[in-house]
């Protein structure tokens, strides 16, 4: 039987691909400032910019990107790879304020795709005998993690199938969450909030994204090197990388180093609904599941890394990263979607493995075939980055440079 849900997916995105590229710039919602109610008018919209090997693929990316800053999103930086095409890009404003162009060598909150980073020194450390995939997380950190979750791996902490719920946050509306954007979270805290609680099922029954599983894995990861997990990552992916942009902010709430802007639609100090600067804000409530800092060039050249074998050793540890749990998803009812580290999406009749992130104000997203044969990473400065649905945008840029989900052929 046919999937109504991607059924309708696949008529959205049809549709927003036919509507095309619109010929001016599009509506915004008014602008707020994090300090007065400064709303300037945009009269024009900055010209796209992009090269590619491939005339086919820059067309359908150009089309991707055309229109911004938009009222889904207000820039977007793009980097496709690998033998079949490459594409660089970039489109929208570096701030709505001034109106310049965005800048394609910017920094970005990349969001959840820590977590593949956080999922790549684990399997490295699990490689050098000091992890055990099947060991239990309880074993490692016996005074964090309570006898009632015994059960749980370290590889079901990774693949989300662990059973443990989501730790408990103050607030329920974007506008209380801003307001209390500076507090600072201890993942140990966090980790405590989540296993107070009963468990969602029991370990390896079903599959549930959540954070939390990652954050014991930043702490395990810890415990095991008696170092920090920032400086576990920064020796083993980023400097033999030179991975030079890409960083963990802490507790600072900024985006250290030239970044573009972000912006969220939220309810404004008068009233209105309307585009908060959301640039400042801090992210240690995600930490080794969804804090790192970088740009398009270094996530490129990370995934391009790690599918060839190069971060994780090829082989059964780097085949945990494709390898899906066979359990359903506990909300859905779907087939599990999730690996150790990444999750797949059949897109253009093929499989396409990576990870996406939202902080407030940002997507991002890393994929590539298994074979690298196409890579793609994007940022996406999005109003509204951690909403149910993905971003247009986003959603137009992913299919224009792999098809439609479920699809047969591939955007060339």
């Amino acid at each position: 039987m046919r999937n109504p849900r991607r059924t309708t997916l696949r008529a959205v995105l049809a549709t927003a691909l036919v509507l095309g590229v619109t010929t001016g710039p599009s509506a915004l919602p008014a602008l707020a400032s994090t300090t007065g109610p400064a709303r300037p008018t945009l009269t024009t919209a900055p010209a796209l910019t992009g090269t590619s090997s491939d005339p086919s693929l820059a067309r359908s990316l150009s089309a991707a990107l055309a229109g911004l800053p938009s009222a889904d999103a207000t820039a977007a930086l793009v980097r496709v790879g690998g033998r079949e095409g490459v594409w660089r890009g970039s489109s929208g404003v570096h701030d709505l304020a001034s109106g310049r162009p965005a800048d394609p060598g910017a920094r970005f909150r990349a969001g959840s795709v820590t977590k593949v980073f956080t999922a790549a020194v684990v399997l490295q450390l699990a490689g050098e005998g000091r992890i055990d995939l099947d060991g239990s997380a309880r074993s490692y950190l016996p005074e964090l993690i309570p006898a009632s979750y015994e059960g749980v791996t370290v590889r079901q902490l990774l693949n989300h199938t662990h059973g443990i719920p989501a730790a408990d946050f103050p607030g329920t509306t974007v506008e209380e969450w801003y307001a209390d954007r500076f507090r600072i979270h201890d993942p140990r805290d966090l980790v405590r909030s989540a296993t107070a609680k009963r468990r969602e099922f029991e370990p390896g029954e079903h599959q549930h994204y959540l954070n939390i599983g990652y954050t014991i894995a930043g702490l395990l990861i810890e415990r095991v090197t008696g170092d920090t997990y920032e400086h576990q990552v920064g020796v083993r992916v980023l400097k033999p990388l030179g991975l030079r942009d890409t960083s963990f902010p802490g507790t600072d709430p900024r985006i250290a180093g030239r970044h573009n802007h972000g912006y969220q639609t939220m309810r404004l100090d008068d009233g209105t609904t309307g585009l908060r600067d959301v640039s400042v804000w801090g992210t240690t409530d995600g930490w080794a599941a969804g804090d790192i800092i970088s740009t398009t060039a270094d996530l490129e050249r990370f995934t391009d890394a790690l599918f060839r074998g190069r971060v994780v050793p090829d082989g059964p540890l780097l085949d945990e990263m494709f390898t899906l749990p066979k359990v359903t998803d506990l909300k859905t009812g779907e087939d599990a979607a999730y690996s150790v580290g990444l999750s797949m999406k059949v897109l253009g009749g093929r499989e396409v493995w990576g990870k996406t992130g939202g902080r407030w104000g940002y997507n991002a997203a890393v994929a590539s075939t298994r074979d690298g044969a196409r890579t793609l990473v994007y940022s996406v400065n999005s109003t509204d980055a951690k909403g149910q649905d993905m971003n247009k945008v986003a959603q137009k840029i992913m299919v224009a440079a792999y098809g439609m989900p479920g699809g047969t052929g591939t955007a060339r």
